[in-house]
């Protein structure tokens, strides 16, 4: 699976949105391979953060003035979030970039943890109420796909996994990522609504 982002992502040309009042974030979808099986990283964001309160998120946040670049954003972040240190990812490559409706765009960036075995997790607590690891195979099947409506009545994927519901900027991060490997994987996805 690794083998097939990494080729795809090192051909990918990502659309870049560099709309005028959007401040720039980044953001990493890690893979992690626990049990034999990819899994994805998500966190339930805290209570205490500024925005997206209570919702499931990526690893990431907004570029500071000192980060050379928006992989150096997304890489401190991940480090901040999670405790996973950068010399233990191999980044694959760039998605197109997905603005939020509390007017960010995300650059994502995938990749994953290359140290073997269980990781070393540590969670900033004031961030983040919990680590979800969701397994890729879970997210590629049709049980997990749901069809939400947004707050400005715009239809969109979201994803389900137990009580939790990936939903908004984050679920279609996920869903790129999901379009870019599922031919590949030889899995069928499903037509959007």
């Amino acid at each position: 699976m690794r083998d097939i982002a990494r080729s795809l992502l090192a051909n990918y040309e990502p659309r870049l949105n560099d709309a005028p009042g959007l401040m720039p974030a980044a953001v990493v979808l890690l893979l992690y391979e626990r049990d034999g099986e990819e899994h994805l990283l998500f966190q339930v964001r805290s209570q205490h953060v500024e925005h997206h309160k209570g919702e499931i998120s990526l690893p990431g946040g907004a570029r500071d003035p000192e980060d050379a670049s928006l992989l150096h954003t997304a890489l401190r972040e991940l480090h901040e979030e999670v405790g996973v240190h950068p010399d233990h990812v191999e980044v694959f490559g760039r998605l197109d970039d997905v603005a939020t409706r509390t007017r960010f765009v995300m650059a994502p960036y995938v990749g994953a943890i290359t140290v073997p075995g269980d990781y070393p997790f540590h969670m900033a607590n004031i961030e983040m109420d919990e680590l979800l690891q969701v397994p890729l195979s879970h997210l590629l099947s049709h049980a997990a796909i749901e069809e939400t409506i947004d707050a400005l009545g715009r239809s969109g994927r979201s994803f389900r996994f137990r009580e939790h519901l990936i939903y908004g900027a984050t679920a279609r991060v996920l869903d790129s990522f999901l379009d870019l490997i599922a031919p590949p994987l030889g899995v069928e996805r499903l037509p959007r609504l």
